[in-house]
């Protein structure tokens, strides 16, 4: 399966004008300044990421991921062109056809606008209808509620908790598990027809 030909072609608009489309090595320098100057320390607690990241820390995880062979990167881009978040398919595993799923929107002005469920579903049907997966994964902390809301909402089933797994400051978390199978996702596009 060639990557770049099959996600060339893959670019999704929004009824609000939000793209989904795939990075680009050109995007490194605008996900950077955009998102990472400075990262925002809400999206570093819900997504277990550290505070501060140097630019040639981003910019060489960007470009691996671009150029990373089993792991598809796509950006959701704003009506003015800003690059907002990421949603990304990754730790492929071609036997079994299961695959990781995250997202990130980085900015919490586009936050609780319906943005990430959007790019949840778009992303998810690309795993199932292009990379032709049978399982799409993922965990979500337990204090990120909008997320986990999100997931269940695009078909996501819980499927395990890892009790006080995540250190929130001082307070324990869990980490929650998730995934949504090819038949689940058959019967969830039957429904939308």
């Amino acid at each position: 399966m060639d990557k770049q030909k099959i996600i060339d072609k893959y670019i999704k608009t929004n009824k609000n004008g939000y793209i989904i489309r795939p990075a680009c090595l050109s995007d490194a320098e605008n996900y950077y300044l955009q998102n990472y100057h400075p990262l925002n320390p809400e999206v570093a607690r819900l997504t277990g990421s550290k505070k501060q990241y140097t630019k040639d820390e981003v910019i060489s995880f960007f470009t691996e991921s671009v150029n990373a062979p089993d792991r598809y990167h796509f950006l959701i881009i704003s009506p003015d062109n800003q690059i907002i978040g990421e949603s990304v398919i990754n730790e492929m595993d071609h036997k079994i056809k299961s695959a990781n799923f995250r997202i990130c929107i980085f900015h919490q002005e586009a936050q609780g606008n319906g943005i990430g469920t959007w790019a949840i579903k778009v992303t998810r049907d690309f795993a199932f209808e292009t990379l032709k997966l049978h399982r799409l994964s993922l965990d979500v902390f337990s204090f990120n509620k909008r997320a986990e809301k999100a997931y269940l909402n695009a078909g996501f089933k819980t499927e395990g908790v890892l009790r006080d797994a995540i250190l929130d400051g001082k307070t324990y978390a869990d980490d929650i598990l998730m995934s949504i199978l090819e038949n689940e996702w058959i019967e969830i596009k039957q429904k939308e027809v």
